[in-house]
């Protein structure tokens, strides 16, 4: 079992997560996120770091590059039971990230939508399909929600457990989020073939 006690979370789409933020309140997880994400969470009175004062660096060209940086990533991506990680993340004072929340730009209805290319090309989500693999990679010490149908799983597991999670939840969570991204992948392939 793993104790859920920091969570990143940067979402598209607000909708069906406000008793997930509730419960992760109500268990003291730490929340970190981004712009609309993080104004988003305060206005419904939970308290929120914004990924910028971890980081140190603000969200930049347009919101093209705000998580892409090693103190998101190696908080993710370091293994807690490797001596070396751990002396790693102290010493650049990497913080655990336990559990990420995402939901992608909507490239597919984008393009349905007749957009133009260049409105198209901006929903090539590049943040978060890169958050949903570093999380799934690392489910042996991170919780991966790859996408809003997954909130409700999650709250499941919250409600019974707490902030606790087994391994083959977060395998199972991780199979999910590389179903999302290879989706994702797929469909914008698919449009760039054409």
């Amino acid at each position: 079992m793993k104790r859920i006690k920091t969570a990143l979370i940067s979402v598209f789409h607000k909708d069906g997560l406000e008793d997930l933020l509730k419960k992760l309140n109500e268990e003291g997880v730490r929340l970190l996120s981004t712009g609309g994400t993080q104004a988003f969470i305060e206005s419904l009175g939970y308290p929120c770091q914004k990924v910028e004062d971890l980081t140190s660096y603000p969200s930049i060209l347009g919101g093209r590059v705000k998580t892409l940086h090693p103190k998101v990533f190696g908080g993710i991506l370091g293994r807690r039971d490797l001596q070396a990680d751990r002396e790693q993340m102290e010493y650049y004072e990497i913080p655990e990230i336990d559990l990420v929340i995402v939901d992608l730009y909507p490239f597919e209805q984008t393009v349905a939508s007749g957009a133009s290319e260049a409105d198209i090309i901006e929903k090539i989500d590049i943040g978060g399909i890169s958050l949903i693999r570093a999380g799934a990679k690392n489910f042996k010490d991170v919780v991966i929600v790859p996408s809003k149908e997954q909130y409700r799983p999650l709250l499941e597991i919250l409600q019974a457990q707490g902030a606790m999670t087994t391994l083959e939840q977060r395998r199972c969570f991780a199979a999910a989020a590389f179903g999302v991204s290879s989706h994702y992948d797929t469909a914008i392939h698919g449009w760039f073939s054409k």
